[in-house]
């Protein structure tokens, strides 16, 4: 019995892992009920949905403050360098700066692309350039897998 509640626990936690190698509310994520207070926040602060910022959040970073992606981007929302100097925060990994942010610039995305949250997403990706480029989400496996994996959170926040 301990053998299997042990190989489930494993599984468990491989099955939580993101596409990203972060495991959710790992040692070094914030408390879920942290997440919740700072998103509410943005959301409310932004008017997008906080069902939707949650999903990117956990996407991108799986709740850890101190994220760095292979790209460049930084903290909770992985936030580019550009990005965070364009909403002129001092630093990126202050876990309320880069939240409020990252939601400020999902929010200019939703209104570039008439509130279609699918586009928002994958430009929140790959980037507004790739999705005009290719007149909707981009064929990169990477993001289209993102796309799928945000707004399936998303549904079920």
């Amino acid at each position: 019995m301990r053998r299997l509640f042990g190989i489930l626990g494993v599984l468990g936690l491989l099955y939580g892992c993101s596409g990203a190698g972060y495991l959710p509310y790992s040692a070094h994520a914030l408390q879920p009920g942290e997440i919740h207070m700072l998103v509410s926040d943005a959301s409310h602060n932004n008017g997008v949905p906080e069902g939707l910022v949650h999903a990117i959040l956990m996407a991108e970073s799986a709740g850890d403050p101190s994220a760095i992606s292979t790209a460049g981007a930084q903290g909770l929302m992985q936030l580019m360098p550009g990005t965070s100097s364009g909403c002129g925060i001092a630093n990126p990994f202050d876990p309320m700066q880069n939240v409020e942010c990252g939601t400020t610039y999902l929010r200019s995305l939703l209104v570039r692309y008439h509130n279609d949250v699918r586009l928002a997403v994958a430009a929140y990706n790959a980037g507004p350039g790739a999705v005009d480029r290719y007149h909707g989400v981009p064929p990169y496996p990477e993001t289209r897998a993102y796309v799928d994996r945000v707004l399936a959170a998303y549904r079920s926040y």
